[in-house]
């Protein structure tokens, strides 16, 4: 049986996992080529099981994902910003696939309730870095108006990654020496880049506030109003 700890781990990681998928999902119909539509939509599906294996985990998958309140949620205040133009997707992509691999990555290195989960999932994510970075360098490198849009995105979101470190009941990792590769990591992606590390506070007070603790930025009503609607509409339904 799941402790208490572990589940509110799985629900912190699961809400991560639901609401990226969520937000990767609304570009359906909009992604700036086909590939990329295709791309973005494996990742969102990628997110999606591993959201269902965590919630599962923390209770009943669809109760957690359909019928919470906003201050329910346990999720980083990162993956719920809005997806904005499409170096804003990249941005927010590079920041937390480089932060959730380093975090299944050490995961999958211990024998806790998580361990087969992420020896499994650091794969995906490892492709999902992997697309973040590539298109990194592709706008930030490009053309001027590529890279001031990439720019404007990394330096306007740089402010939700401290969240990231903070500790969660039940996640056994060394999140010190993850935030410390995670910097090198990121900053080594926009040097290349031709980019400028942003400046100003990510750790400590948490500027942006505290998903963690249920505390949300105002996008994340709306986003939730849409992705709760149909079931809420249609209570019991099977489909």
């Amino acid at each position: 049986m799941t402790t208490t700890v572990s589940a509110t781990a799985a629900l912190a990681l699961g809400d991560d996992a639901l609401v990226l998928s969520h937000r990767l999902g609304e570009w359906a119909g909009h992604a700036p080529v086909l590939e990329e539509e295709v791309a973005l939509a494996n990742i969102a599906l990628d997110l999606l099981g591993q959201a269902r294996v965590l919630l599962s985990t923390a209770g009943d998958e669809d109760e957690l994902a359909y019928l919470r309140e906003e201050r329910a949620f346990r999720n980083l205040q990162l993956v719920e910003q809005p997806n904005g133009d499409f170096a804003h997707t990249i941005a927010r992509q590079l920041y937390f696939s480089t932060y959730q691999h380093l975090l299944y990555a050490g995961l999958a290195a211990t024998d806790g309730p998580f361990a087969d989960l992420a020896a499994k999932a650091v794969k995906e994510v490892a492709y999902h870095r992997d697309h973040a970075e590539q298109w990194t360098l592709r706008l930030g490198d490009g053309t001027e108006t590529g890279h001031e849009r990439m720019q404007r995105a990394c330096t306007a979101l740089w402010r939700f990654t401290g969240e990231m470190f903070q500790p969660v009941d039940g996640l056994d990792v060394d999140l010190a020496g993850m935030e410390t590769a995670w910097l090198e990591s990121v900053r080594a992606v926009l040097h290349r880049a031709t980019l400028t590390v942003p400046e100003g506070p990510r750790t400590g007070a948490w500027s942006a506030g505290a998903g963690r603790q249920g505390v949300h930025t105002e996008s994340f009503g709306r986003m939730l109003a849409e992705m709760q609607h149909l079931h809420r509409s249609h209570p019991g339904a099977s489909w």
